[in-house]
């Protein structure tokens, strides 16, 4: 134990210690007062100006030799605009905010009022305080004995250490079913100090100077991680996010660059931190480490021994899939990714990588099974009942993509599937008068339409066997060679048959959704030949499930609720990003693991050092497969066609455009409620578009005037992808 006099001689130094720089605001604060943009001073720095926002929202700190010049540059600013109603002589009282004067001043402050302010700057982090602080959980590292996350007397940290928390108190917290062996939640952001912030304001002390030392503190000691989310499944590997300075802290470079996709961007084999790495007998998988790295040794018995990483400055979070939390505090951060993880899973790469992860999760390939004679447990796992199984299975020609083995192999010339969401406008020359006088241009989206299409969808579980002049059954998932050109449909809507929404020519192949609708039209149809897969199931249904329920309790949590009225949804819809930004990112990546994971089933070859016919790394998953992402996108495309159907019959309006999962539609008012269909009744029309929260109903996309869009139309460009007021991209997620 120290003696007495260490301990005084301790508190003593960080008494005599001052703050080297004013807190983030207060740096932001002096740059706007002198005029200078972020990016005029990112230049006389000698850096991006990105870094200069996170010196200036407390996300990371200058160094050497950056700080000292930072330093002397705020100290000369602090001199000529002081604070408002600050004095320059007059140091703050103590039970003030922190307000920092330039060193030339500090310096020569001298008497008990001086020395006590000394007192509060050096408990004060270099953050904005808000006025009203969320209590915190600082809690020690687990010993050999797991303790719960509750406060602790001693060592605790500074009482001004709950400014790092961001989160106000009417922010939902989120509270995660406590599992014994993960007490502390499933992952935590590690800031620079050594500051790791899980949820529920959980503060970890974490002593890691190397890398190899955090994997073993976070397996070891940290208590974090996450239950399997099926009984033959996995628990989720626990997660460590990195700041820019606890990033810098390990050694790690600022910027992870070199490479044209950013995608492949990693650290050379002989960086310092992967040679730690080795050394330390920790391996990491063929991704080798890059924003997302995952360092493993192979497991004991059941016991896994592995620990996913993110870094943050090497762009891990999307700001595309992840918006805004570029700016989030650790603390807030941390509530973010934990609200994730409970409602969807443990992040493990990017929104699509963790969405195909998910369907694993939730469909295991195996389970364990007693032989019933011995009552021992089988050395070799069962396939599960209702999963694709441990082994892939290739694809049927029409079905794989020009590059795949199969097609290069076997020099297929055969034609290949074409279930891709809608890319179509109306020809200009259909339009009537009255549509062309109707003031607005109304986008309708559907929320989620692909998650509302993996509802109940009876997909092949097995490989494909080929058939000649099958007879078509709706039943059977497959690929199906028929020839739908001789249906004639109104041209003002899209054939239900192409993404372009342009009628077939010829025969063609369609996967089995896309033929049933022609027969729901009252079509004959007759194929060819077929790919057809015997063994079916709902593989999708607890996917569907999970995702669906994450994205209406997001939703719910934002104030958009099932229970409104149309009116009252539509109200909600305007303001509900505003309510909670760190919720809005949690939809924002819900949405994008739904279209990313649909995406990745098809996921095609990366590198430029790629040839025809070579298998990538992707074709060795079970879930490497093209004709379920078909099936997903051919029901999406139908269920749209059949909705703009319906509203047609019901009220002879036609959509202008389609792009993906939004239709624009003329209308007389800037409201849907202006031209959708309701029955006397006023519920709306079934089978029709339906405003609300749920996946498969609607909500707006943007509103503008009908003649902006009818001049898009008339130079061939698409008012669907434009009319939310930017330019919106269709994103399968590949």
């Amino acid at each position: 134990m120290p003696t007495e006099d260490e301990l005084f001689a301790a508190v003593d130094a960080l008494l005599e210690e001052e703050p080297q720089l004013p807190p983030p605001a207060e740096r932001a604060r002096l740059r706007e007062a002198a005029g200078i943009p972020q990016a005029r001073l990112a230049k006389a720095m000698s850096t991006t100006e990105q870094t200069v926002k996170n010196w200036e929202n407390g996300r990371s700190e200058p160094r050497e030799p950056r700080l000292s010049a930072y330093r002397r540059l705020l100290d000369g600013w602090a001199a000529k605009y002081p604070k408002p109603g600050v004095s320059e002589a007059v140091p703050a009282p103590v039970s003030e905010t922190f307000t920092w004067v330039p060193a030339e001043e500090r310096s020569v402050s001298t008497g008990p009022l001086a020395e006590s302010q000394e007192v509060t700057a050096s408990q004060t982090p270099q953050q904005p305080v808000p006025s009203q602080p969320v209590p915190f959980q600082s809690v020690p590292a687990l010993s050999a004995q797991p303790v719960s996350a509750q406060p602790v007397s001693a060592p605790a940290r500074p009482a001004a250490k709950p400014s790092a928390s961001r989160r106000p108190e009417q922010r939902p917290a989120v509270h995660l079913a406590v599992d014994a062996r993960f007490p502390h939640g499933p992952l935590a952001v590690l800031d620079g100090d050594g500051s790791a912030y899980g949820m529920d304001g959980i503060v970890l002390d974490c002593p890691a100077t190397t890398i190899p030392q955090l994997v073993d503190w976070t397996l070891k000691e940290s208590g974090i991680g996450a239950a399997r989310l099926h009984r033959n499944g996995k628990d989720s590997d626990p997660l460590i996010v990195l700041t820019e300075a606890a990033a810098v802290k390990f050694g790690l470079p600022e910027r992870l660059e070199g490479l044209e996709a950013r995608r492949s961007l990693r650290l050379p084999d002989d960086h310092p931190v992967v040679k730690q790495i080795t050394r330390a007998k920790w391996e990491l998988t063929q991704r080798g480490f890059g924003p997302w790295p995952r360092i493993y040794r192979k497991a004991k018995g059941n016991q896994r021994q592995c620990v996913q990483l993110a870094i943050l400055p090497w762009d891990a979070l999307d700001e595309r899939m992840w918006p805004g939390t570029a700016r989030l505090a650790p603390a807030e951060l941390a509530r973010v990714l934990g609200i994730y993880a409970q409602r969807v899973i443990t992040p493990r790469g990017s929104t699509a990588v963790t969405g195909l992860e998910l369907m694993t999760a939730l469909r295991p390939p195996t389970r364990a099974l007693k032989d019933p004679a011995t009552g021992e447990w089988a050395q070799d796992p069962h396939p599960a009942p209702g999963s694709l199984g441990k082994h892939p299975v290739d694809p049927a020609p029409p079905e794989a993509t020009p590059e795949h083995p199969v097609v290069v192999e076997s020099a297929w010339q055969g034609g290949f599937l074409d279930e891709e969401a809608y890319q179509w406008v109306r020809d200009p020359r259909l339009l009537s008068d009255e549509e062309c006088l109707r003031p607005f241009a109304i986008g309708l989206d559907i929320n989620t339409a692909f998650l509302a299409a993996a509802a109940r969808l009876v997909v092949g579980l097995s490989g494909p066997e080929r058939v000649v002049r099958p007879v078509f059954d709706k039943k059977i998932p497959g690929s199906w060679l028929v020839d739908l050109s001789g249906i004639e449909l109104d041209p003002r809507l899209p054939s239900p048959f192409t993404p372009s929404g342009l009628r077939p020519e010829g025969p063609a192949w369609y996967q089995t959704h896309t033929v049933a609708y022609a027969v729901e039209l009252g079509h004959d149809v007759r194929p060819i030949e077929a790919y057809l897969r015997r063994e079916t199931g709902a593989y999708l249904d607890p996917w569907h499930e999970r995702l669906k329920n994450a994205y209406v309790d997001t939703m719910a949590d934002l104030g958009v609720r099932k229970d409104l009225d149309d009116r009252q949804f539509l109200a909600a819809m305007e303001h509900h990003k505003q309510a909670d930004p760190g919720l809005a990112a949690v939809l924002a990546a819900i949405k994008a693991t739904v279209k990313g994971g649909v995406g990745k089933l098809r996921e095609r070859p990366q590198g430029r050092n790629y040839r025809d016919g070579d298998r990538w790394p992707a074709l060795q998953r079970p879930t490497w497969r093209p004709d379920i992402r078909a099936a997903v996108i051919s029901k999406a495309r139908v269920n749209m066609h059949r909705k703009m159907l319906n509203v047609a019959k019901a009220t002879g309006q036609f959509p202008l455009a389609v792009l993906s999962d939004c239709v624009v539609y003329a209308s007389p008012g800037p409201s849907p409620l202006d031209f959708l269909p309701y029955t006397t009744s006023g519920k709306p029309l079934p089978g029709s578009f339906r405003l609300g929260p749920t996946p498969g109903l609607c909500k707006v996309e943007g509103v503008q005037e009908t003649a902006w869009a009818v001049d898009l139309m008339e130079q061939g460009y698409n008012p669907a992808r434009h009319i939310k007021g930017g330019d919106a991209v269709l994103e399968e997620g590949e």
